[in-house]
């Protein structure tokens, strides 16, 4: 009866993945994982952040093109006086406004504007790249914490039954039904079996512990995923949506725009540059000045001035530098363009090997069902033939681990069959919370809010908030564990040395 409990939850165990279980009210949803990573993840946050940075870009290359207006001012104690001077003050004190307008720069301003603007679409979209790059991290994670609790269920069961096998196996040799190598083969079979328990804990504990890093909190009985939708028929179908969708593409063709008008910019240094300036002057000499020479009239103390006028500079000679950096640019706009082609080929090359690993995992999966069920059947079949001398111990053996080898091979088909469906959805440019509707709207950061605060901006004397850290350490979170539900941790030297099942 202990035996066929056991092989009834190593059955369970090995449909855990993607399969409908009820599971406590404290469990975890992949779609709570993904909210917590959106909300909370400093990757992302720093990507907003950095987002931000570029946006400002758009009011500097701007501000070039608006007026500008400095105020100087001075005081002056004359210490020695000229010989000839008449009317030689003793001190001075000036003020003056001084107004610029830029009329005409070459065009630097308004392609650098139109530079700046690509720049920003370029940082939207690679916005858009790191939260689904993100969330391709954390649905990864969070299916390898539940295939390596499978796999840790898989093999603590396989630990149990082997035990199990080495007791009748013990009891057999005792009154001389088997040999010493049979008891030899079994006690060899359920240590390579504790081997790969203990192995299985420490991946378990990798894999937790990698949670814990994307998600910020540490998993707690994990459900399994909803099905993924919106999974294309056939690759070409994939491949067409990813090239018109995929962020990391279309941040390659914005930053191509971009330098393609960073090259006009360059240009206008050899250009001429046309300007208006003029402004107010007041100088006042505090008193010191004397009499009018032949009048005896006391000089004014102070004057006004006001000027205005025109401004023109037009470059003769520059030492090649213009042309240099003309041709600099133009460089840098090649390498944009071959980056185009580049991320195109990685997009396309993305999402074929995404959707052969969707299709091969799903075949996998076909397959090695019928496998387990096989196996298991086989493996009956043994220890029955084995009741009567048809089969010998060794034959047990390589029944359980063989039934072994597919149930492991059906849990990690089913964790790679979702993981390579998502992957091909991020590559799609479909896998970002607008999408999976993982948050509410409300909670959605929209990159183009900060935009619209600070375009418009042009007071030199605005700031925002000195800058606070918003994701979440986990400094305080517990070292993970190679524990799943229904087994025990037995300490180092201890019995076995491994983790045992519960129960009777």
């Amino acid at each position: 009866m202990r035996r066929a409990s056991r092989l009834a939850l190593l059955l369970a165990g090995a449909c855990v993945i993607a399969a409908p279980l009820a599971v406590p009210a404290a469990a975890d949803t992949l779609e709570e994982a993904l909210a917590l990573a959106y909300l909370n993840n400093p990757t992302l946050e720093g990507a907003r952040a950095q987002l931000r940075v570029t946006d400002e870009t758009v009011v500097i290359q701007r501000a070039a093109g608006l007026p500008t207006v400095d105020t100087s001012g001075g005081y002056t104690e004359f210490i020695a006086q000229g010989g000839n001077s008449f009317i030689s003050p003793d001190r001075q004190a000036t003020a003056n406004l001084s107004l610029g307008v830029p009329i005409y720069q070459g065009g630097a301003v308004r392609n650098g504007l139109l530079a700046a603007e690509y720049r920003i679409d370029a940082g939207r979209a690679d916005l858009r790249g790191t939260e689904s790059s993100l969330f391709s991290q954390v649905v990864a994670a969070y299916m390898d914490v539940i295939l390596n609790e499978a796999l840790v269920g898989l093999s603590a069961n396989n630990v149990d039954v082997l035990a199990v096998n080495v007791e009748a196996t013990s009891d057999r040799f005792t009154i001389g039904d088997l040999t010493r190598t049979d008891v030899a083969q079994s006690e060899s079979r359920l240590a390579t079996a504790r081997g790969d328990l203990r192995t299985a804990q420490a991946n378990l504990v990798a894999a937790r512990e990698r949670y814990i890093q994307l998600v910020g909190k540490a998993p707690e009985n994990l459900q399994p995923p909803r099905p993924l939708g919106d999974l294309p028929a056939d690759v070409e179908t994939a491949v067409d949506v990813a090239l018109a969708d995929n962020p990391d593409l279309i941040a390659a063709q914005q930053l191509a725009e971009a330098a393609d008008y960073d090259i006009a910019v360059a240009g206008a240094g050899r250009l001429p540059r046309v300007e208006l300036v003029g402004g107010p002057g007041y100088t006042n000499y505090l008193g010191s000045l004397g009499t009018v020479p032949g009048s005896g009239t006391v000089a004014d103390q102070d004057s006004l001035s006001l000027q205005a006028g025109v401004r023109l500079s037009l470059p003769l000679f520059q030492g090649g530098r213009i042309a240099a950096q003309q041709r600099q640019a133009g460089a840098r706009a090649q390498a944009a363009l071959e980056q185009v082609v580049a991320a195109e080929r990685a997009v396309i090359s993305q999402v074929r090997a995404a959707y052969s690993s969707w299709r091969a995992s799903n075949a996998i999966i076909a397959s090695s069902q019928t496998a387990v069920d096989a196996a298991s059947l086989s493996l009956e079949g043994v220890r029955a033939e084995n009741s009567v001398g048809n089969r010998t111990v060794l034959d047990i053996l390589d029944a359980q681990q063989e039934l072994l080898r597919a149930q492991v091979q059906l849990v990690t088909a089913r964790r790679n069959a979702y993981v390579a469906g998502f992957t091909l959805l991020a590559a799609m440019g479909r896998a970002e919370a607008r999408d999976l509707g993982v948050v509410e709207d409300s909670e959605l950061y929209d990159p183009r809010a900060n935009y619209n605060r600070v375009r418009d901006i042009i007071w030199d004397w605005q700031r925002d908030p000195a800058p606070v850290t918003r994701s979440t350490r986990t400094v305080d979170i517990p070292a993970a564990d190679g524990d799943i539900p229904g087994t025990i941790s037995v300490p180092e030297g201890a019995g076995t040395g491994i983790v045992e099942p519960m129960g009777n």
